[in-house]
């Protein structure tokens, strides 16, 4: 993507549908005058005069418990600088984003007009109230400091400046685990820290607090080694400032066991970093380009241990890791500040869980066989569900003991289960998605290039590295359409399967169709004729490896897409019918609900059937399958034909699959209201579980309900995913959106790279 595409598209993400990246969504009921009257006039003054008697009661009638302050002046934003408090503010809102779907903590962002010390202390300590915590971001040191020991002092709630602190955590838990892989301790190695930032300085002062010695400590700032003869240093230099005669980077270097790095690209040589100690361990987080290159490092030293601040390279140091998790801690047990305590138990609970087994579905977001504690995983992935369950339990027992908790927590298992129940609305299986499609790209064939959205959802699949599109439609539309949205990709495959330019190619996959289907009435005249139709051009591609997947029906009727990949391809082997399910992403977590276009009425080994594929499927996507059979009675209660046909299906699949957590038939209240299956049906295969897959026993029913969920509640729909194809095929929905295409592209890639695993599972099998 050119650099004025990638602008434009920051500038519309950010201004459309409308202007920013976060809202205020009530959390009460405000439909009738009844409700309003609670919300307001004249309700509202009960919980007013209780806060009046006793100002702890804030907490108890307002969100002020779960709601934290990203404060800015906009003096040191990202890599930008001092753009001021109006310009700070799109990062302030996507720090709020973060803390939301990572930790479910609302966020107010606030930008002071103010480089004023004594000014901007003093405001946010008259807005304090508002707040259960307060986050500084993008503050210019050496005023950060003083700014943030102030409003530690001075106010009763968390504060804690992250540019400082979050580096510090992540890399401190890097840190311990590297030197765990090294067979070093920290009281006694050589460490040499390029930068004296806020971020350098609270790095090294929390080393310091887990037994980093300050003689075997070096910092470097943009005029060279910080020494005690140096005249003018801030009192943070002041603290670090060495003895040692040494006055440049590559004399420190040498001999040295640890480099931490937060300052600017490519000052550290591959002659400086043989220099270093055996087994060295190498912190590059300059972003976005690190103080020595990545691969160039690691094949200068077979034995380096080495972070980034990057994601495509193994152990990134991203805050994410830290921030929503700390304050999530602080706040449920109201700590009145965040102390040193508390952050070093984020450190050890971060560096506890990475030598933890990885759960499957990591190891699927992040294409890795097994994740496993060591060299190239010494810090937990950002995507992994478990930090949610890890890092707050550790920070709130870390206040209670050091007495600066104002509430207890005394059932920690149910404290866990409320933080996992609170990310039950994230869409982070999207991002587990897309990023596994990354790990190993496949060939699309986008049938309907030609169509503006779907070029669009091309483009993005083509740039973010999701897959590689085949663009099949009229190309001189393709061209047109590609110039408009500034999609540059001249590497990139365009055909139209109508021109004499694809004769031989048509011609060769009619042959091959002919011969798939000449006992059912085709000729090679219909066949020849047939393959410049896109659909059957496409599907062809696929079946003879000429691409890897295909994406189709953004513009037609989803049968007259599903008839052409059936006669091409055609069912997996045992599969007697295909189906689909589409993934809802709902406020209670991820939800398939199957059969949603295919078989109108199936019978009960059908059904059966479609709960087998949809259970395979599920755990494609790296979650445990845990399905109802629905219907409109429970357990046997009716004796009609619709009702007994799913308790066969039920039967049979307890028969041929025991392991599998199915059970029914159910109705659709008691298999998701985990209280009323429990209560009613203690003896059900369900009972105590959470039910995310819901398989209806016709299409009516299926197709009905996803469709109803998705319109009224807004809840997003990933599908339909076709199941039991022999080869990855995907139909979208009729005048699917952008999004839409984009994430059934990425499910058509994860679906490619399982069948690929499969069929090299298979061969291995019969070689052995």
């Amino acid at each position: 993507m050119s650099k004025e595409s990638r602008r434009r598209e920051a500038l519309v993400y950010h201004a459309k549908p409308k202007p920013g990246k976060i809202q205020v969504v009530p959390s009460k009921k405000y439909a009738t005058q009844r409700d309003l009257s609670l919300a307001y006039s004249p309700g509202v003054a009960e919980p007013c005069l209780e806060i009046e008697k006793e100002t702890n009661n804030v907490y108890k009638y307002t969100n002020k418990g779960n709601l934290v302050a990203v404060i800015s002046n906009g003096t040191a934003v990202l890599g930008l600088g001092n753009i001021g408090p109006e310009a700070s503010k799109p990062v302030m809102e996507g720090k709020g984003l973060l803390f939301k779907i990572f930790a479910d903590i609302d966020v107010f962002d606030i930008e002071v007009d103010t480089e004023n010390v004594d000014e901007f202390i003093e405001t946010v300590k008259k807005i304090a109230p508002t707040f259960g915590g307060i986050n500084l971001e993008d503050i210019k040191a050496p005023e950060a400091f003083e700014i943030e020991r102030r409003l530690k002092e001075e106010l009763n709630i968390p504060v804690m400046h992250d540019d400082q602190h979050g580096t510090a955590i992540i890399s401190a838990a890097a840190l311990l685990n590297a030197l765990e892989l090294a067979n070093k301790k920290i009281e006694e190695v050589s460490i040499v820290i390029s930068g004296a930032g806020a971020a350098a300085v609270s790095c090294t002062k929390l080393y310091k607090s887990f037994g980093a010695k300050a003689e075997n400590i070096v910092m470097l700032d943009s005029k060279g080694v910080i020494r005690k003869d140096r005249d003018s240093l801030s009192e943070e230099k002041k603290e670090f400032a060495t003895a040692r005669k040494i006055d440049t980077l590559e004399e420190a270097m040498k001999d040295a066991d640890v480099f931490v790095g937060l300052s600017i690209a490519d000052i550290v040589s591959p002659e400086m970093l043989k220099s270093m100690a055996n087994n060295p361990i190498v912190f590059a987080m300059a972003n976005p380009n690190p103080e020595i290159d990545y691969d160039l490092a690691v094949k200068t030293r077979e034995d380096l241990i080495m972070a980034t601040g990057r994601s495509d390279h193994p152990n990134q140091v991203n805050n994410v890791l830290g921030f929503p998790f700390i304050f999530r801690g602080a706040l449920d047990v109201r700590a009145t500040k965040i102390n040193e305590e508390m952050k070093m138990a984020a450190v050890k609970a971060l560096a506890d869980l990475a030598k933890e087994a990885v759960p499957e579905q990591v190891n699927i977001a992040y294409g890795e066989t097994k994740l496993i504690f060591g060299r190239e995983y010494i810090i937990p992935k950002p995507f992994d569900p478990r930090l949610i369950a890890a890092v707050p339990p550790a920070v709130a027992k870390a206040a209670m003991e050091s007495g600066v908790a104002e509430e207890e927590i005394t059932n920690w298992q149910k404290y866990e289960d409320e933080l996992y129940e609170r990310m039950g609305s994230d869409s982070k299986i999207i991002r587990l998605l897309l990023n596994r499609a990354r790990t190993n790209p496949k060939r699309i064939v986008f049938a309907e290039a030609d169509h503006l959205d779907v070029l669009k959802a091309a483009q993005i699949v083509y740039e973010e590295g999701i897959g590689v599109p085949v663009l099949l439609g009229r190309k001189e539309i393709i061209l047109e359409l590609m110039e408009q949205i500034e999609f540059d990709s001249a590497d990139l495959e365009i055909i139209d399967p109508k021109t004499d330019e694809q004769e031989e190619k048509r011609n060769f996959y009619a042959e091959k169709y002919w011969k798939k289907r000449r006992r059912n009435g085709i000729t090679l005249y219909d066949a020849q004729k047939i393959m410049r139709e896109r659909n059957y051009f496409a599907a062809m591609m696929v079946d003879e490896g000429d691409a890897d997947t295909m994406i189709s029906g953004y513009s037609r009727a989803y049968p007259s897409v599903v008839r052409p990949v059936l006669e091409t391809i055609g069912k997996f082997d045992g599969v007697n019918k295909v189906a689909t399910t589409n993934l809802m992403l709902t406020k209670r977590g991820p939800l398939f609900i199957s059969d949603t276009s295919i078989n109108i009425n199936p019978s009960a080994k059908e059904l059966a059937n479609i709960a087998q594929m949809t259970n395979y499927t599920m755990k494609m996507f790296g979650l445990t399958p845990v399905i109802a059979m629905v219907s409109y009675a429970n357990f046997g209660s009716s004796k009609d034909p619709h009702a007994t046909k799913v308790q066969e299906a039920v039967a049979y699949l307890h028969r041929s699959n025991p392991d599998m957590h199915v059970d029914g038939e159910l109705q659709t209240d008691f298999a998701l209201n985990q209280d009323m299956l429990q209560k009613n049906f203690p003896f059900s295969k369900l009972a105590g579980k959470k039910v995310n897959a819901l398989v209806f026993p016709n299409l009516d029913s299926a197709n009905s309900n996803y469709k109803l969920l998705k319109e009224l509640n807004g809840v997003e729909s990933i599908g339909p995913i076709m199941l039991g194809m022999r080869k990855p095929v995907h139909i979208l929905q009729l005048g699917a959106s952008v999004e839409e295409i984009v994430n059934m592209a990425a499910v058509s890639v994860v679906d490619a790279q399982q069948k690929e695993k499969r069929k090299k599972e298979a061969l291995k099998q019969q070689e052995n």
